[in-house]
Order: C-alpha cells, then structure tokens, then sequence
C-alpha cells in the first residue's frame, strides 16, 4: 500500500541500538496507523507486570498513513505507552510539523524501550540514525532545548523533547514539539515515560516525500472539499480554540472553581477568544499542511507577567488554570502557559491540580504553613509559584506534579471528593452536566477522561453525521440515544487517532465517507468504508482489552460524585445531571461487552482480536 512507508525504527536505548523493520501489510490494515498501530505493539509486548516509569516499557510515537500527504490537518502522531498516571493504557496525540518530518525521513513511527545510562537525544537525518549524548541539555526546558538541538544538527530539524518535569518524572510531564510553540503531547505522563528513558529529544530531519496511489483523484476531491472547509473553520481561524470559552460558559460547559459553579460570564468574557486576539495575539501559527492556523502567537511586554512570548492560551488551558481556578487575568493565564510549556507540563494537569489545591485550603484540609502560600481563588501569584514547583520537582507542587490521584491522598481525608478526575487522569475543561454523552465518554474512555475519544459533545450542539446513522444533533439534556451515539464517535475518533488527521476537521465537514475515501486514495487499499469503519473498533476495543489486562474494568467507568450528584444551581445547565448508571448497561450490550464490561468472545472473534 502507498501513503505507509512500512519502515519503522525500533530502538532499544539500554543497548543503544536501532534497526528498522517492516510490518505485515495485513496489520497495517487491520490497525491504520498511529494510535491503533501502537496499541497492536503495546499490548503484544507489554502487561500488567510491566512498570510504566521501567525500562521494559514502550515509548511508540507514530505517525499515520496520510501524515505528510496534501491532506489538511495530517501534521499530527501520536505517542502510545503505559500509562503512569492509570497504570494502563496511555495515549497523548500532538499537531505540529514532528510528524511530517518523521515521513520525509522515511519513517512511519519509532518504537522506544530500554534506558539509557545516562541522558541522550536522538538524532535522526533520513537514513542516519544517531544516539548522542544529552548531557549539555539535561535541565533546559523545552524552549532551549529546541534551540540548542537545532544549533547542535540542523536549524531546519524539527525537536520533540521533554522539560524539567518530564525529567523530574512528574507525572503530569508531556512531550513537546515546535519549539515556543509548544505543541504538546501532553496527557497520561507521558513525559515522565520518556524522562525515565533518559531520553531528552528526539530530533528528525528529512528529505523524502510521502507516496499517494490515486494523487491526481486526491487533489481533485481536495480541490472540490477545501473552499467549503475554509468557510466553516473561519470561526478557529479568528480566535483559535479560545474563541470557544463565551459559547461554553453560556451553556453550562465551562469548569468554574473547581467544578463547583455553572456560571463565570465576566471572568470568562476577560480571558475569551476576542479578549485575546485584541491585547495580545500577533499572529497565527499553522500545523504542518493545514489551512486553518488555530494556533496563535502571543506577546505580552509589559507589567508583572512580562515577557510572554510564543504560543498563547489554548481553551483547556483558559477553563482550567483560568475559570477551574478563578483567575481572570488573562496575561496571568499567558505566563502560565508558557512556564507549562518551558517545563513540559500538562495544562489540564495543572488546572485541575491548583483547583483541587485551592478549594482543599478554603476548606481548611491545606494551610498555608503546609504550603508556604495562600491558595484563595483567583491569586495569579499563587498560580504561577506553583507551577515554578511542579516544574521543578519542589515544595508542595513537587506533590501536586504526581497527579490528582497521590496529591489527594498527600492533602488527606477529604481531599479525594475535591479530586476531579476518571481512572486517574484529570477532567479535561468540558463539564458533563452540560452535555450528557461527555459523562459516558469520559468514564468508558480507555485514557481516562478525554472530551476527544469520542467527541460527542458537537454532535449535541450542532453536528450531524448521517453516514453514520446521526442525522441530526442529538438533545444535549438526555441520555436516550448516547449510547450509540458515544459508541459510534468512540469508533469515528479511533481512525482519526490512527490516520493522524486534526479532529477539528470534523467542524470543517469531514465525516466518515470523506475520511474513508481519502485513506483509499492515498493507499491505493480496497477497503470498504464499512471495513475502515470496523477497524476503528478493532483499535478501540484493543484499548479496552489492554485496560483489562492491566486490571481496570468496570469499578473504574465512572467519574466525580460531585459531576454526577451535584446539580450547579445556575448557567446554562444549572439542574441537568448526568444519568451514567441508565447509559453504562445499555452502552456495555451496544459494545458487544459483557455485565462487567468486558468485551464478550464473539466479539474478540469477529473482530479478529482473539487472544
């Protein structure tokens, strides 16, 4: 098949080898590419005995088989492991110009296991492949280890690295690409996984170009598709994700002091998209071949927060360290992003942490001589100090750095009801009394929380999919029809992970056909879209067996009491709870699982996952 290289590098570092291998074109198909091909990896070579932050551990950063080709929005990989935060599966997916660079160097993904003695960096110029020491760069963040690595191979070289947190192995540590633009594969630590590797970077350059079966039918389908696509993105193209926080606050969907309010509209009309493009946008950035440009550089040169300079605020990062903590200062929020991505933090991680901080020291289960700060709402100094700790590994953001789970038990009784997470990993800033089917795809989701595994919050807002049977948006209020609905976009989202294409794409009209007929014209495969549909069931039930045999099941499908007891008394979804305990049964029987969430052996079969 075109579009797939089939030449993946696989890297052993306590060895200090690197031999390049192929892949049966049979798993190529059955698994697509990205995160389903890394999940068929993980789960052959990895389980429950295996320890997250050891050697034995696989690090897969993949990319997929329309990565590189002239498709929008295919500039993404994605980074598979087991995950430290959940003691499962793990799976971060970042935009950016990496991706790209891997194919033109002639690779469809790299394979990492093993730990180097000490610290390195890999050094990957096509068919050079090289292990160099890291020594110079242990300890600079993310913004000076890419200019230094640059300095040190190639200025057109693109860097995925690792900062002081991913170092430090906190467990809220992600990867990041793109220099000050801080692309970031940032969710399940997987930063610490590559930290306890001692792998500081991993930098590409290459000069190949992506084969394409049919390329004169792919421009003429792009040709038709584009001007329409332009038009419906115009929205992301003006104020980026963060032109998302007004519409999300005024429905109810935005995270307010820690979960517990339904509504903030001067705080998030401070901290809004328009805000941010009038004070302090410069321009916008573009991930390798798209034509939205969400992205958005920001400089803030003067007062307390100065210098800010690179990538701006995205949404999460606006409702979580912004609304979750009260903070309506948007140059606060500006520098606090930067210093996530300096040290390699994940944002959401840190919202929820300092949330959780806060609300446990206005309710006396923190003091300030435990902390060495007062944690009252909205205090920017605070924020910002610490995230100073978590970079750094010290004081209590040393204990915050390992996540919601162990920083409750740290703060102690009480503190675990203040905790807003599933299966460990921390709630992204979309709220489940907003928009029902998010509470089923948070608690079945194989990463933990995650709003994009299946997505399903815009197909109750104002997205249709009638290839798929969705043909008009669903009621946000009900649970009737989430299960499909949640099921069906689980599926959808998994090829999305596994071709490496942007899900915001799906705002643009991409549906399943689309998405089909593009993977045929690139590889040239004779797949139905009902089989490429199937494949984005094999891969996410090959997650879910992981989970299993890693021992979650179904005690861990679920979320905050305080998200499905604790109706928010005002917004634009001030009474609405989410009925998770009427969706599980009837999900579990649409999914071909069984009682216990386990999916059944007719299931395994005709998916062709027997063990």
């Amino acid at each position: 098949m075109k579009g797939y290289l089939n030449r993946f590098l696989f890297v052993d570092l306590t060895a200090g080898t690197a031999e390049t291998k192929s892949l049966p074109e049979a798993t190529l198909r059955q698994y697509i590419g990205g995160a389903g091909l890394g999940a068929r990896l993980l789960y052959d070579a990895t389980g429950p005995e295996t320890d997250p932050l050891g050697p034995d551990n696989l690090l897969c950063l993949m990319t997929g088989p329309i990565t590189g080709t002239k498709i929008t929005g295919t500039g993404r990989h994605s980074a598979v492991f087991k995950s430290p935060l959940t003691g499962a599966w793990g799976e971060a997916s970042v935009g950016g110009t990496w991706g790209r660079e891997l194919k033109k160097a002639g690779y469809d993904g790299i394979v990492i296991r093993g730990r180097a003695k000490t610290p390195v960096y890999l050094w990957i110029s096509d068919d050079v492949v090289e292990f160099r020491d890291a020594g110079a760069v242990w300890g600079l963040d993310t913004y000076e280890t890419d200019e230094a690595l640059k300095l040190a191979t190639d200025p057109a070289a693109v860097v995925s690295c690792i900062g002081p947190a991913g170092e430090n192995l906190a467990l809220i540590a992600g990867i990041f690409t793109d220099g000050s633009e801080g692309r970031t594969a940032a969710r399940c630590g997987v930063g610490a996984v590559q930290g306890s590797k001692k792998l500081k970077a991993v930098v590409v350059r290459g000069h190949g170009t992506v084969p394409v079966a049919d390329e004169a039918g792919l421009d003429a389908d792009l040709k038709t598709f584009l001007p329409d696509f332009v038009g419906k993105t115009g929205g992301l193209k003006n104020f980026g994700t963060a032109g998302l926080v007004l519409g999300c606050e005024q429905t109810g969907d935005f995270p307010v002091k820690n979960w517990q309010r339904g509504s903030w509209t001067e705080g998030a009309a401070k901290i809004s998209g328009p805000a941010m493009k009038e004070s302090m946008t410069e321009k916008n950035y573009y991930c390798a071949g798209c034509v939205v440009g969400c992205g958005r550089h920001v400089k803030v040169a003067g007062g307390p927060y100065a210098p800010v300079k690179g990538g701006g605020p995205e949404y999460e990062t606006l409702g979580l360290i912004g609304g979750s903590c009260l903070v309506d200062n948007l140059e606060a929020i500006a520098k606090a992003n930067e210093l996530c991505n300096r040290y390699g933090l994940d944002t959401i991680e840190v919202g929820n942490a300092i949330a959780m901080a806060m609300e446990a020291y206005e309710k006396g289960l923190l003091s300030e001589s435990q902390v060495g700060l007062k944690l009252t709402w909205g205090n920017c100094a605070a924020v910002i100090a610490l995230i100073h700790q978590m970079g750094k590994g010290i004081g209590f953001g040393a204990v915050l750095a390992q996540g919601l789970v162990k920083a409750a038990e740290a703060i102690g009784p009480g503190a675990e009801n203040l905790a807003m997470h599933s299966k460990g990993v921390a709630l992204p800033a979309h709220d489940p009394r907003a928009y029902t089917s998010i509470a089923l795809g948070y608690a079945t989701s194989p990463r933990g929380a995650c709003h994009l595994q299946a997505f399903s919050h815009a197909y109750e807002r104002a997205l249709s999919a009638p290839d798929m049977g969705i043909p008009a948006p669903l009621e946000r209020f009900t649970a009737v029809g989430k299960a499909n609905l949640v099921i069906k976009l689980q599926n959808f989202m998994a090829l999305f992970d596994s071709l490496c294409i942007c899900k915001f794409d799906i705002f643009g009209g991409i549906g399943l056909e689309i998405l089909a007929n593009w993977y045929r014209r690139v590889t040239g495969a004779d797949m139905s879209t009902m089989e490429i549909f199937a494949a984005g069931e094999r891969i996410f039930n090959l997650k879910r067996q992981y989970n299993i045999k890693c021992g979650l099941g179904q005690a861990d499908d679920t979320l905050p009491d305080r998200i499905l007891h604790q109706a928010r008394g005002e917004g634009g979804a001030a009474d609405n709870l989410p009925d998770l305990a009427a969706m599980l049964p009837e999900y579990y029987k649409l999914r071909g699982w069984d009682g216990e969430g386990r999916p059944t052996p007719e299931l395994l079969h005709n998916l062709s996952l027997q063990q």
